[in-house]
């Protein structure tokens, strides 16, 4: 079998007649809604929210930046952080923006499946409580996500007759936006785009394919010339994009993503047991009825716009199925928002397929029922997720706090476990002699601890670092942390 290259728009597809329920724009304030009443009130900024954020930031010291890290979500951030470092207004912001940009993205796909497919796709998508999570907070993996779905749909769109250079601009662009927040994640979503420009041959046009290519030119530019400003050329900062993520490879990941699909948010090293096995239910039939859906497509002769969200969403979950040996709930968002498309058209096509009327009432009913049942579990999940988020970031600052009582103002000197976004919180620069963010030598660490305010931490599990052993000890009370501060340091009262 091959892939149909024609893309034809459902019956009605074009556009809304007049009165019919905008059901798109419901769904993407429905997702607005509950970020903002589950997700932004008291939540703190998490690790790689700090680091992100610092980076543009006028108020704070920027972090260390990694290697397979993109400035792309820090630029998005930085006309907002311009303004106000208030958390509360920036998740409002973010929780606004996602929604917009939630409703864009599934809107390029209207014309292709059709208004109601299109926002159950979107549900779909925007049901899950880690799209919820993730959706005021400053990660890119979900603005990596959206821009994949419209460059999909661009991308189809591109293959019409007469496509417009709106569209043209439009595929480029979301390739561009893709790669900027992830460069990675971005030459993953290009692949086969580029692919199928040779693969299928009534798509072998040079307009698409030279969209796709310029808007990961365009996306990846500048991580590529930071590649060669600070590491020295693309081939040394993949390199140290590999030490930092524990040595690229060939790692099986599948289970660390099954065990940790309901939290923890990041499960590196992913040795957490598997817990409510039905919760993840819904995750191991995804694969199924997306390969169904295609089977589906494939003897319908409407295959491409089922076909190719697929094989982008198979192409992205590569490096996090079988490159890297630890897992995230939020890595796989931009696998999950492609692969709503086929999944609502597959639904929607089960129960047209129904003959006679009644019981095609019967089974929109039961998987309607469904939907429920399944939104109602990842509303569950994401209200124990957004508690565990938030009593880590108000450790982080407690933590802070308690350096503020013992003198450490800026410019200031954080060093140990968790001191990015602990140094962040307390207004400090942070530094690490080792580790994935290890930015400093041992020796130039104490030149600038006998220079400024300075303190190292540990958990109290773990003895001082090195360099720490003859300084004075502080135990934070009621965050678990001890902080250690040189002899010669002002503020010496336990806290």
């Amino acid at each position: 079998m091959t892939i149909r290259a024609a893309v034809r728009p459902q019956e009605g597809a074009e556009g809304p007649a007049r009165g019919r329920i905008p059901w798109l724009a419901l769904v993407a304030a429905g997702y607005a809604a509950v970020q903002l009443a589950v997700v932004t009130p008291l939540l703190g900024l998490g690790w790689d929210e700090t680091v992100y954020l610092s980076q543009v930031d006028p108020r704070n010291p920027a972090a260390y930046f990694s290697a397979p890290r993109s400035r792309g979500i820090g630029f998005l951030a930085a006309p907002l952080m311009a303004v106000t470092g208030a958390t509360p207004v920036i998740r409002v912001v973010l929780a606004l923006l996602s929604a917009v940009a939630l409703y864009a993205a599934y809107r390029v796909w209207r014309p292709l499946l059709g208004p109601g497919r299109t926002a159950l796709a979107a549900l779909l998508f925007a049901g899950l409580w880690v799209t919820v999570l993730y959706g005021p907070q400053a990660m890119p993996n979900l603005w990596v996500a959206l821009p994949a779905v419209a460059a999909t749909g661009w991308f189809l769109r591109a293959q019409r007759p007469g496509a417009s250079g709106v569209v043209l601009l439009g595929l480029g662009g979301s390739v561009a936006a893709a790669t900027l927040f992830r460069f990675s994640d971005g030459v993953w979503l290009a692949a086969p785009l580029l692919a199928a420009c040779g693969v299928v041959p009534a798509w072998r046009r040079p307009a698409p394919a030279l969209a796709v290519a310029g808007g990961l030119a365009a996306g990846g530019a500048q991580w590529i010339a930071e590649a060669y400003g600070r590491w020295g050329g693309i081939g040394a900062r993949l390199h140290a994009s590999s030490a930092t993520e524990g040595g690229m490879g060939l790692h099986w990941a599948g289970g660390d993503a099954w065990r940790s699909l309901n939290g923890p948010l990041l499960c590196r090293p992913c040795t957490v047991p598997l817990t409510h096995p039905e919760l993840t239910l819904w995750w191991l039939a995804l694969p199924v009825l997306a390969l169904t859906a295609c089977a589906v497509a494939l003897r319908t002769g409407r295959s491409a716009e089922t076909v190719l969200p697929v094989v982008c969403a198979a192409a992205l979950s590569v490096p996090y199925l079988v490159l890297v040996g630890y897992s995230a709930p939020r890595f796989f968002l931009p696998v999950y928002a492609l692969l709503a498309l086929p999944v609502a058209t597959l639904a929607a096509g089960t129960v047209l397929a129904v003959r006679p009327a009644p019981g095609r009432v019967v089974v929109a009913g039961v998987l309607a029922g469904l939907l429920v049942a399944h939104l109602t579990v990842q509303f569950q999940v994401l209200q124990e997720r957004a508690a565990g988020a938030r009593a880590t970031a108000d450790r982080y600052r407690a933590v802070a706090d308690g350096l503020r009582r013992l003198g450490l103002r800026p410019p200031c000197l954080v060093t140990g476990s968790h001191s990015q976004p602990i140094g962040y919180y307390a207004g400090c620069a942070s530094a690490d002699v080792s580790g994935n963010n290890r930015n400093i030598t041992e020796a130039a660490l104490l030149r600038r601890a006998a220079t400024e305010p300075t303190a190292a931490l540990a958990d109290r599990r773990s003895p001082p670092p090195g360099y720490a052993q003859a300084w004075k000890a502080h135990r934070l009370r009621g965050t678990g942390y001890t902080a250690y501060l040189p002899r010669h340091a002002a503020g010496g009262r336990r806290s």
